[in-house]
C-alpha cells in the first residue's frame, strides 16, 4: 500500500494533506462542489456562524488593496439553526469528511449556544472559535484583545464540547504570545492565526472611505511575511497545533508556514481569486517537496521527543 505522503494530524483526526478551506472564503462548500471534487481538500472551515441570522454590513464591503483586498463582510450568515436544519445534511451530499465549524459570537453566552449546538453534529470535526473579526463592533475582536478574556472564551467553549477547539487570533493586538499561551493554558487544542488586519482605503474623488463600514480586514499575499513571522513566534512559545493562515497562494508557500510551525494551513483570498487554487496547491505540493527533498509534511510537523507538538 502506497503511502500519502501529504498527510497531517490535527487534534487527532488525519487530514489527507495539510490544506483547509479558510472560513469566509470557501461558504458552506457548495459552490466549489460544482467545480471540482472538494473530498480532495483536507477540510474547510465553514462560515463564520452566530446564533441568529446575519446580513453582515452595508455595501460597499469589499474593495481591491495593493498585494491583496480589503472585506467588511460583517458576519453573514444563515444562523445556527439554519445551518444545523441545511447546511450541514446538504454538505453530505458532498463533503464526506469532518467539517470545521467557525464559531463567532457577540457574548461569551453565544459562543457557548453556537458551539454546543454545533457539537452534536456528527459531521463536525473541530470548532474554530472565532475572537477575532475586526468587521464587527461590540463582539468579536473584543474577545481577542486581552489574554483574560480569550481564555475566557475557550473555558466556557471546552465546558459545552467534547470536539477539539481551535482559537482564532487576532494579529491587531500586538500580544500574539501572551494570547496564545493564554488559551493553550484555558485548553485549547489548538490555534489559528492570523485573521485580517484593519486596514481602509479613500476614495480620491470623494475623500471618504471606500467601505461603508469605514474600515476593513486586510489579506491576500501582502501579509504573509506578517502570518508567518507571527506564526514562528506562537510557536517557539506553546506546544498545542497551530493552523498557518494569511496569504497563502502556493505549494512553497505552505512548505514556508509549517517550517514557521504550521501544523496544517488555511487558504482564504487565493479561493476568491482563483477557485481551483487549492486544488492546484495540493496538486503541486509533491513536486515541490522533491525539489527540497522533503519526504512528508508530517516531518516538519513539530515535535517534542515525548510526541507532542512543540
Amino acid at each position: 500500500m502506497s503511502r500519502n505522503r501529504l498527510a497531517v494530524n490535527l487534534c487527532g483526526i488525519e487530514l489527507d494533506n495539510p490544506i483547509i478551506g479558510a472560513s469566509g472564503t470557501f461558504g458552506f462548500g457548495a459552490e466549489f462542489a460544482r467545480l471540482w471534487d472538494i473530498n480532495k481538500i483536507g477540510t474547510f472551515s465553514f462560515k463564520g456562524t452566530t446564533a441568529q441570522p446575519r446580513s453582515g454590513n452595508a455595501q460597499p464591503r469589499v474593495a481591491e488593496a495593493p498585494g491583496g483586498m480589503l472585506n467588511a463582510i460583517g458576519l453573514a450568515n444563515p444562523g445556527v439553526e439554519a445551518v444545523i436544519a441545511h447546511e450541514l445534511p446538504q454538505m453530505r451530499e458532498y463533503f464526506t469528511k469532518p467539517v470545521m465549524a467557525n464559531v463567532a459570537g457577540f457574548s461569551i453566552d453565544e459562543y457557548a449556544h453556537v458551539a454546543q449546538a454545533l457539537d452534536a453534529q456528527d459531521n463536525v470535526g473541530w470548532l474554530e472559535i472565532n475572537i477575532s473579526c475586526p468587521n464587527v463592533h461590540d463582539g468579536g475582536k473584543t474577545f481577542a484583545d486581552s489574554p483574560q478574556s480569550s481564555a475566557h472564551v475557550c473555558q466556557v467553549v471546552k465546558n459545552v464540547t467534547t470536539k477539539p477547539v481551535i482559537m482564532k487570533l487576532s494579529p491587531n493586538t500586538g500580544r500574539e504570545v501572551e494570547i496564545a499561551q493564554a488559551c493553550q493554558e484555558a485548553g485549547a487544542d489548538a490555534l489559528s492565526l492570523i485573521n485580517t488586519f484593519v486596514g481602509m482605503r479613500v476614495n480620491l474623488r470623494t475623500g471618504e472611505p471606500i467601505l461603508a463600514n469605514r474600515t476593513g480586514g486586510v489579506s491576500g499575499p501582502g501579509v504573509f511575511p506578517m502570518a508567518v513571522r507571527m506564526i514562528w513566534d506562537v510557536s517557539h512559545a506553546i506546544d498545542i497545533p497551530i493552523i498557518g493562515i494569511g496569504g497563502v497562494q502556493s505549494a512553497a508557500d505552505v512548505i514556508e508556514m509549517m517550517h514557521a510551525g504550521a501544523t496544517a494551513v488555511q487558504v482564504g483570498t487565493a479561493n476568491l481569486i482563483d477557485p481551483y487554487a487549492s486544488l492546484d496547491i495540493i496538486n503541486q505540493l509533491p513536486a515541490e517537496m522533491d525539489r527540497y527533498g522533503i519526504d512528508t509534511l508530517e516531518s516538519l510537523v513539530k515535535h517534542t521527543p515525548e510526541g507532542q507538538h512543540a
